[in-house]
């Protein structure tokens, strides 16, 4: 009994030497990406960590005492899904812009801005007692939160909601090339043709170009303006931001190998796709685990996420699918945000659905979905085909990456959505191949060392233990443009081919004066 209590007061001691302080921020309005917050506030209290989280949607049944919460929920009024401004009918009547590079970029900076002029994040900011050993935070179009690996002198590590894209990157190694490497909101999927090449291409170009003439310097400011008074405040200088952002540590991405193509990456960025997810998933709500044990035939879910919203789209569009549903044998659950009348028996609407937990059942046949990125990793996750609407972002090129892998179909969003749905519906059940290809790649996901929320929390011990891990930095970073792509060497060459030319012409010209004189 005596050695019992030795061992565990060791245990203990060793469990508290290695909690460490971290500063958890997202601050994105945006539900699907707190998801990925709540996925690190998790995996890192299980861990014994004390954990400040910043976010716009609160924990509200979380009752550990080492969790703190800085509530920034009255953001809300950011997103406007369900505003006639902002909604699934007028993406489909081309109210909105699609892929516009300004708006995204300008998003992500106002949302920061947003988050710095809260009260409650002003106030916790500028507490100077406040200590830090890591930094994480939602990387999206935005690079100002570097800004907090300054202010409490600490390692940053950025959460990036997709997987190894070049704009990320950079930040840590360098772009990777367009000729394999496609832009988040581009619908191309390897190989390119030339043509998609030259798109790729452009779209670097383009991002690169808005970012540096329009964006960048109204982030700047914004970087001055909010934390050169807070720096101050603890006796120390504003750091030069154009190199502050090429500071982090490491970079988490949320992919899996599994999902598609991906190009090479450094040593400091981490893979850790689905992390989110809890294993096993909960236990469904009675209604819902009674619903899907009884239904024999199966069980189809429809969900547009947790940005859009069902109840938008056109009444026409609505009673198609209703009536459309109702003529299927299998029972469908629709996450839908208000009531609807006179539904077909096998047709149950539910204004919130718990994903996962539904996915995780055996009765689920296939998942029409928006394509959203973590809606695509949990059908991964749990083996499940799925038939894309896409709206926006980068919607289209994951339901374009499933489609190659051959565990999706692909429905265009428009007027004919019921008609062009039920094709898509009937394909899938008659062909048993989509549902294999979902479970195999399902198995190549599940098959890791450890549990990706395992990893992240030894990424995380690892960089705070090692000083901001700079043994894992990459050379490109230190190394000027014009080094990278010897073109010091090509200049060299040029000058001494250009040297080479004029001593041989002025030699050349100097004989033929010689000849000239002696015919004279």
């Amino acid at each position: 009994m005596a050695k019992a209590q030795i061992i565990l007061c060791v245990l203990g001691v060793i469990c508290c030497a290695d909690a460490y302080k971290i500063l958890v921020v997202f601050p994105f309005p945006i539900r699907s990406l707190n998801n990925l917050g709540e996925g690190y506030v998790r995996h890192l209290l299980k861990a014994g960590h004390e954990v400040t989280f910043i976010t716009a949607f609160p924990l509200k049944n979380e009752q550990n005492e080492k969790l703190r919460q800085i509530d920034i929920s009255s953001n809300h009024q950011l997103m406007v899904s369900g505003d006639s401004t902002f909604s699934i009918k007028s993406v489909m009547d081309g109210q909105i812009p699609m892929n516009d590079v300004k708006m995204m970029q300008e998003f992500g900076l106002y949302s920061s801005i947003m988050m710095f002029e809260h009260e409650n994040v002003k106030k916790f900011l500028e507490d100077t007692s406040q200590q830090f050993d890591a930094v994480i935070v939602d990387l999206y179009e935005t690079e100002i939160y570097s800004g907090l690996s300054a202010l409490y002198n600490c390692p940053m590590i950025w959460s990036y909601s997709m997987g190894a894209h070049w704009l990320v990157l950079r930040l840590i190694d360098e772009p990777t090339n367009p000729a394999y490497s496609a832009d988040y909101l581009s619908s191309n999927v390897l190989p390119f043709t030339f043509k998609q090449r030259l798109e790729e291409l452009w779209a670097q170009i383009l991002w690169t170009w808005t970012k540096w003439t329009s964006t960048m310097p109204k982030e700047k400011e914004a970087f001055t303006k909010y934390f050169k008074p807070l720096l101050e405040n603890r006796g120390r200088t504003l750091p030069d931001y154009d190199q502050l952002i090429y500071n982090a540590s490491l970079i988490f991405g949320n992919e899996h190998h599994a999902f598609g193509n991906i190009p090479r990456t450094p040593q400091n960025f981490k893979f850790i796709g689905g992390f989110h997810i809890e294993s096993p998933a909960k236990p469904l709500p009675k209604d819902l685990q009674t619903l899907m044990d009884n239904s024999k035939d199966g069980v189809i879910y429809f969900s547009m996420g947790s940005t859009w919203n069902s109840k938008d789209l056109p009444e026409s569009v609505v009673e198609g699918l209703v009536k459309m549903f109702g003529e299927l044998k299998q029972t469908v659950i629709w996450k839908f945000e208000a009531d609807l009348p006179n539904l077909p028996k096998n047709l149950h609407i539910t204004k919130w659905a718990p994903q996962p937990s539904i996915l995780a059942h055996p009765n689920c046949l296939f998942f029409v979905t928006h394509g959203g990125h973590l809606s695509s990793t949990e059908a991964i996750h749990f083996g499940v085909p799925i038939i894309g609407v896409p709206i926006f972002f980068d919607q289209f090129i994951n339901i374009n990456k499933a489609l190659s892998k051959g565990y999706a179909l692909k429905v265009h969003l428009n007027y004919d959505l019921p008609r062009n749905l039920k094709a898509a519906i009937q394909t899938m059940l008659s062909d048993s191949k989509y549902r294999k290809q979902a479970k195999e790649l399902s198995s190549i996901y599940h098959h890791r060392p450890v549990p990706p929320g395992q990893e992240m929390v030894h990424w995380v011990t690892h960089v705070i233990r090692t000083g901001g891990a700079p043994h894992l930095r990459s050379p490109a970073l230190n190394m000027a443009f014009y080094q990278k792509m010897y073109l010091d060497f090509a200049a060299l060459v040029v000058a001494i081919v250009v040297a080479v030319v004029l001593v041989v012409k002025k030699l050349c010209g100097g004989r033929k004066a010689v000849a000239k004189e002696k015919r004279n």
